[in-house]
């Protein structure tokens, strides 16, 4: 179940700092590390300050997009310090926690940390399902990634103590690229019903995105929904000039 979720470092400056999360994340079980676009890595001072955790290092996934590093997830959290205008429900860590593990079981799932000077970018955050803060004192709340990522996992651990969240029966969610299919399915076809304007589109589009992510619509559901636009696209004679990846999608639903 642990080896399911990945903490997702994007664009660490300090490679220090991956050092001590990685050491972080095995105090608290967790082993799998992704490693976006980091700045200086792989590093002596990173497994320096691992110590008897190297080992998650030499195995850390390093990617270049934050796209690969979560394309396979079904569930994946941004953590923030700040409130964002992107309205996604915000859980605590350790309502985090109790969030993950069930989900766990079965399905990827990808907590997001942003660099240690800003943070996760908003369009970053607004890839995300979900945003983890950490409760702290409001005079001076700012944390050390690695602090941070040792805070988070220790409520990972300790929620995969509890054997009542094993219990906890949970549907089954879409991966982030199934969702991705989706969205480029859903504005292929507003743009061909001229719903939005392919030269002025506004900001429909991130809306919609953002509702969908905020409300996870379960696999089933999301068939349901790619049936509905397939059948829109038959009715309004929109099959030609759609992209190959959104055709084949298609042609599953129907």
């Amino acid at each position: 179940m642990l080896s399911n979720i990945r903490i997702v470092l994007i664009n660490t400056f300090h490679p220090g700092n991956i050092g001590a999360i990685a050491r972080a994340m095995k105090n608290m079980g967790l082993s799998n590390l992704y490693l976006v676009d980091p700045n200086d890595y792989p590093s002596e001072e990173a497994t320096s300050r691992a110590a008897g955790a190297v080992d998650l290092l030499e195995n850390a996934t390093v990617v270049n997009t934050l796209e690969e590093a979560i394309s396979d997830c079904s569930l994946v959290i941004g953590t923030s310090a700040r409130h964002r205008t992107f309205q996604l429900p915000i859980m605590n860590a350790r309502e985090c926690a109790e969030a993950v593990i069930p989900e766990a079981k079965d399905h990827n799932i990808a907590i997001l940390f942003g660099r240690e000077t800003m943070g996760l970018l908003n369009d970053e955050i607004a890839q995300c399902h979900r945003q983890v803060y950490i409760d702290a004192n409001d005079e001076y709340p700012v944390l050390n990634i690695s602090q941070a990522v040792q805070i988070v996992s220790y409520e990972i651990w300790m929620a995969h103590q509890n054997e009542t969240m094993h219990e906890k029966s949970v549907p089954e969610y879409p991966r982030k690229k199934e969702m991705d299919l989706f969205y480029e399915h859903l504005e292929e076809t507003l743009y061909g019903i001229n719903f939005v304007v392919r030269n002025h589109p506004g900001k429909v589009l991130d809306k919609l995105k953002r509702f969908f992510n905020r409300s996870r619509p379960e696999k089933q559901e999301l068939g349901i929904l790619r049936g509905m636009l397939a059948a829109v696209d038959r009715e309004a004679g929109l099959n030609e000039g759609m992209s190959h990846e959104v055709k084949k999608a298609k042609q599953e639903q129907e």
